[in-house]
């Protein structure tokens, strides 16, 4: 099959309009074809990343689109990753390796560093690939950010490439969406967008006819496809935690959601076994009753900790353990499990130290050196396999590591209580294992009678995305 681009962007007209999915979409169907594609995403903002082949980190999505085009996840397709550590300020990673702490305005003006490693990345996969589908990044109509700009047009403008945009009916307001995005654009974006995509449609397909010809005549731009809202899908989210739950077993596992959370995705295989309920508490809401509860990653321990103290964790987890419960701790929640969180050299903001919850004696330094790692091993307390991934800045020293959660690459890795009750892990991913998975279960009180295999459920999301999106694929040849 011959693809009529060498470059295609894919831009929306708001945050979460189905950017990510449409690639991932795109790049699935082409690699059906024996068409060597990459997924691109020039600069990314998320807390949800993924760590590569060559030993950076990407975020979570171009990842999927990796697995989506059946090619390793590599720092090229992501070569800017901004992680919010405030609402200000973010770690800036450059080809998988972060660089420097930065607030909003002081970035404006790295741009032209960033720009350039985003050159050298394009140029690298569109040598050693056919078709580079790029995503961008929230919205093109952004005009305060339009100086300097890579992540949207400025990119399609430095590289010549087409854009395509895409937009969510579900949210309403679609016409809007797409004539309001057009009307901000200068003369040469509109000229280079070839098509719109409406994303998330359901209803009778009839009664959206007349809109559609008319934002065709307004336009002159051709809507490309109408792609359906597909129930119960698996994917990775770039960032924002999922609010559907799609399994409600009777084992409940429960998740504060904090501010700063990152890698979130570590509880999708939770999410979707069908012997767990697993709840994500928001800030304010009572904290309910559960069999296990699990602190997740943070990108500012210190900060999410005081919040965690605030929200009156430090009692709720003292009663859960009180009456029999587990606690697990995944990487900023496993350093929350410790005496103390010690930043002597303010990498996640001022200089200092907090208290933490005490429940494993340990001290945990933040460090400006961050481990990026694809780790594998085993379980110390069950018969079982794990892998996942690490991706921390901090090292913990004491008395609970002698006694480890799990023997990665041979070498001791995380901590269990003297009482059986707490356990700690920078390993992310722990639960994508599916004996590891239920083995961690098992610690925490569930027989699970089922098993979740996540790389299987993904795969079978990205292929029932690709089938949805295959009228987007034909129009794009007939459009050529």
């Amino acid at each position: 099959m011959h693809f009529p681009f060498s470059t295609l962007m894919v831009q929306g007209t708001t945050s979460d309009a189905g950017k990510s999915t449409v690639v991932a979409a795109l790049c699935r169907l082409l690699a059906r074809q024996g068409v060597r594609v990459v997924p691109f995403k020039p600069q990314n903002m998320a807390l949800n990343s993924a760590v590569t082949c060559d030993g950076g980190e990407i975020g979570r999505a171009q990842a999927l689109q990796a697995i989506a085009a059946g090619v390793a996840p590599h720092t090229d397709m992501n070569p800017v990753l901004l992680k919010p550590s405030s609402d200000t300020g973010a770690q800036v990673i450059i080809h998988g390796k972060a660089r420097t702490e930065m607030n909003a305005r002081d970035y404006q003006q790295y741009k032209p560093v960033a720009r350039e490693a985003v050159l050298e990345s394009y140029k690298r996969l569109q040598s050693q690939y056919e078709v580079v589908m790029v995503e961008g990044a929230g919205s093109p109509a952004e005009i305060n950010l339009r100086e300097r700009d890579i992540a949207n047009m400025g990119f399609a403008e430095m590289v010549d490439c087409p854009v395509i945009l895409v937009a969510d009916i579900d949210r309403g307001g679609v016409f809007a969406h797409l004539v309001g995005t057009l009307d901000c654009l200068s003369e040469s974006e509109r000229k280079r967008t070839i098509g719109f995509v409406i994303n998330r449609f359901r209803g009778d397909m009839s009664l959206l006819e007349p809109g559609l010809k008319w934002l065709e005549e307004k336009t002159g731009k051709p809507v490309l496809a109408v792609l359906p809202h597909l129930h119960g899908l698996f994917l990775d989210a770039e960032d924002a935690v999922a609010s559907v739950q799609t399994a409600q077993g009777a084992f409940r596992v429960v998740v504060p959601r904090l501010p700063r959370i990152s890698n979130h995705t570590d509880f999708d295989a939770l999410r979707a076994h069908p012997d767990v309920d697993l709840q994500f508490v928001e800030q304010g809401q009572e904290i309910p009753g559960a069999d296990l509860i699990v602190l997740p990653g943070s990108k500012n321990t210190r900060n999410d900790l005081e919040w965690l103290l605030s929200q009156g964790w430090r009692e709720a987890i003292a009663r859960h353990l009180r009456y029999g419960g587990k606690v697990i701790g995944v990487c900023g929640g496993f350093q929350m499990l410790g005496n103390t969180v010690l930043d002597p050299m303010g990498v996640e903001g001022a200089v200092g130290e907090s208290q933490a919850l005490g429940l494993l004696d340990m001290v945990t330094e933040l460090t400006s050196d961050k481990r990026l790692e694809q780790v594998s091993g085993g379980c110390a307390f069950a018969d079982a396999p794990v892998s996942g991934y690490e991706i921390h800045m901090g090292v913990s020293s004491g008395e609970a590591l002698s006694r480890p959660a799990f023997y990665i690459d041979g070498r001791p890795e995380g901590a269990i209580s003297e009482d059986d009750q707490v356990l700690g892990t920078y390993l992310h991913g722990l639960f994508d294992t599916p004996q590891a998975c239920n083995a961690l279960l098992a610690w925490a009180g569930l027989n699970a009678q089922n098993a979740v295999d996540p790389n299987h459920l993904r795969d079978e999301s990205l292929n029932r995305i690709a089938d949805a999106a295959q009228p987007l694929l034909d129009a794009l040849i007939h459009l050529a």
